[in-house]
């Protein structure tokens, strides 16, 4: 994502590159493509030099990212998937004092799927069961994704529910069986793909299938771009790519 990132800006003419936190200047210094492009592993150094950082890394970098941006006032635009619940609150906690927009996918289209499945979800009610498949490359790690949990989360939300009550995926199988109303989930693994998501709302009669398909990260650089020149006018607030989507605060 780093480098899919570094092309959108250098692409945008709005937007410029000014610091990058590495983990070693040396390893890196290909990515050096100016004097005066900041490389460094201190993230205050690289926080305190631009006007909003963006953060795909990963949650064990999350704490120190929310220390850096809290201390030097500077908005943030995060898309790291899998952070526990208390690093939740730490992300709450941070957006009571910058401006925050975070969210598991970046992708515009996901946005207006996330509307749309809540929607449908909420006209069809219970009569319909609710299944979230998502396949991605090989690599990832966290399972559910973000995005399919996403999903899942605007589901519960739109039939009133709990969601972790109601959440099912099969490695869970030992510590309960699934029942009705439960929002399932499918995974699966293979080859670089980027990430598919489908949701399926099905009766005994009928059925409704949402889907989206990336075919190149650059969705979700772009997408963080456009969070990135919507979070710097906004107050302090935690806010999601809806909001960014909707421009309203």
């Amino acid at each position: 994502m780093g480098r899919a990132l570094i092309q959108a800006i250098n692409a945008a003419e709005d937007c410029q590159l000014v610091s990058l936190w590495v983990r070693d200047e040396e390893q890196c210094s290909d990515l050096r493509q100016s004097s005066d492009l900041l490389l460094s592993d201190d993230i205050n150094r690289v926080v305190g030099a631009a006007d909003v950082l963006i953060d795909f890394s990963l949650p064990e970098a999350t704490d120190t990212v929310l220390q850096a941006i809290v201390a030097q006032g500077t908005p943030l635009v995060c898309g790291v998937s899998g952070l526990s619940a208390e690093q939740q609150l730490r992300l709450d906690s941070a957006s009571a004092i910058v401006p925050v927009v975070y969210d598991r996918n970046m992708s515009i289209g996901i946005a207006v799927l996330e509307s749309l499945v809540g929607q449908a979800a909420a006209l069809l009610g219970f009569d319909f069961e609710a299944e979230v498949h998502e396949i991605h490359h090989v690599h990832k790690i966290d399972a559910p994704s973000g995005t399919a949990l996403k999903l899942g989360e605007a589901i519960a939300a739109a039939r009133r529910q709990n969601f972790a009550d109601v959440s099912w995926y099969e490695p869970d199988a030992k510590s309960r069986e699934p029942a009705a109303g439960d929002i399932r989930f499918e995974v699966e693994r293979r080859g670089e793909v980027p990430g598919d998501h489908s949701v399926i709302l099905s009766s005994s009669a009928e059925s409704l299938t949402f889907r989206h398909s990336v075919t190149s990260r650059q969705v979700f650089a772009d997408g963080a771009l456009r969070a990135a020149r919507w979070v710097v006018r906004q107050s302090p607030g935690r806010y999601r790519m809806r909001e960014v989507l909707l421009d309203k605060p």
